[in-house]
């Protein structure tokens, strides 16, 4: 007997393609493909802020670290974390996404992300971060290339350091796997099944383009027409929309 093949994971350049829509749009396809509950998996849960919205989407793979600024201790107790922490980073093929668990939320006491910490990242092929901690240096931080996805901003760096890597960690009320691929911009994040992988690209590009032929021009070309008309032709491309997607995926998408 053998065993089932792996999920195809999706190469660089999908990855790219995927860049060229919002995560909302991503979501929209991904829910038509996945056998997960798509109101309650795979994207947070809680609020979350991108304090680089100009930097617009990220697409990556995801590495995971758990770290803790409140308890000097870590850094005596374990010298070595750091340079084992970079070194795992550094093994991973880019593009990537650094996943930080913060044992100190919900509160404060210092970030791992800064100016160098964002230079030395970036250098290591990463394209972002997601932190349930906070980060600081901003400005420089965008100017690095380093995308951040974070719960608060603060000013210092207390005592953080790496404790754990390479392994699952859960950020914003979603638990997220090393390697998981993940979509993220102002709106939130996506962390994508490996199962998912594979038809999420074909999935967004219909599901928008489904959109685009249906719901949206019925919408926006409602201009001179009665109240009753303007009902009728919205319901109609509602009706249209179902049936397209009913008809690719077997389910009945938004509308």
């Amino acid at each position: 007997m053998t065993d089932a093949a792996e999920p195809r994971r999706i190469t660089h350049a999908e990855m790219l393609k995927l860049k060229r829509w919002n995560t909302p749009t991503i979501y929209n396809g991904w829910e038509q493909i996945t056998s997960r509950d798509s109101a309650r998996e795979c994207f947070n849960r809680e609020e979350v802020r991108d304090f680089m919205p100009q930097m617009g989407v990220m697409v990556g793979r995801a590495v995971t670290v758990v770290v803790q600024a409140s308890d000097a201790r870590h850094r005596k107790e374990h010298p070595e974390n750091w340079t084992n922490y970079v070194r795992y980073v550094a093994s991973v093929p880019a593009p990537k996404i650094v996943v930080v668990q913060d044992l100190d939320k919900p509160d404060c006491h210092g970030a791992l992300w800064g100016e160098v910490c964002a230079n030395t990242h970036r250098a290591l092929g990463c394209v972002g971060t997601i932190t349930d901690g906070p980060i600081r240096d901003v400005d420089e931080m965008a100017n690095a290339g380093l995308k951040a996805i974070a719960r608060r901003l603060c000013i210092g760096h207390g005592h953080i350091w790496p404790l754990r890597w390479n392994c699952d960690v859960e950020v914003f009320g979603t638990r997220i796997s090393p390697g998981q691929l993940i979509h993220a911009d102002k709106h939130g994040f996506l962390a994508i099944p490996a199962q998912d992988e594979a038809g999420l690209l074909d999935a967004a590009v219909f599901m928008d383009n489904n959109e685009c032929n249906t719901v949206i021009p019925a919408a926006r070309g409602t201009v001179g027409l009665t109240t009753e008309e303007a009902l009728r032709r919205i319901a109609e491309a509602s009706a249209a929309h179902g049936k397209a997607t009913r008809e690719r995926f077997r389910a009945k998408g938004a509308w």
